[in-house]
C-alpha cells in the first residue's frame, strides 16, 4: 500500500500523533480509531480477519485514488 502515517492519519481521520504513538507502542488506540483504521484499510481493498488472524488483500492493484498519493477521502 506504500501509505505514510500521514497517510492512515488522513484516510482514517484520526490524528497523526495517535497513529505514531500507536505504532511506536507508547499507546493503545480506542476503539473508536481501531474502527477508523480499519474503514481506512477496507476502503483499499484490505481485509482484516481474526480466523484465521492475517490480512487479506482484495484490491486488483492500486488506483490513483487508493495508493496514498491522491486525496484522502
Amino acid at each position: 500500500m506504500d501509505w505514510s502515517q500521514t497517510d492512515l492519519s488522513k484516510r482514517a481521520n484520526i490524528g497523526l500523533s495517535t497513529i505514531r504513538q500507536f505504532e511506536n507502542g507508547i499507546r493503545t488506540p480506542i476503539t473508536n480509531n481501531m474502527l477508523a483504521m480499519q474503514r481506512a484499510f477496507e476502503e483499499a481493498g484490505i481485509t482484516l480477519t481474526d480466523e484465521p488472524a492475517g490480512i487479506i488483500y482484495a484490491g486488483t492493484g492500486a488506483s490513483p485514488d487508493k495508493n496514498g498519493t491522491g486525496a484522502a477521502p
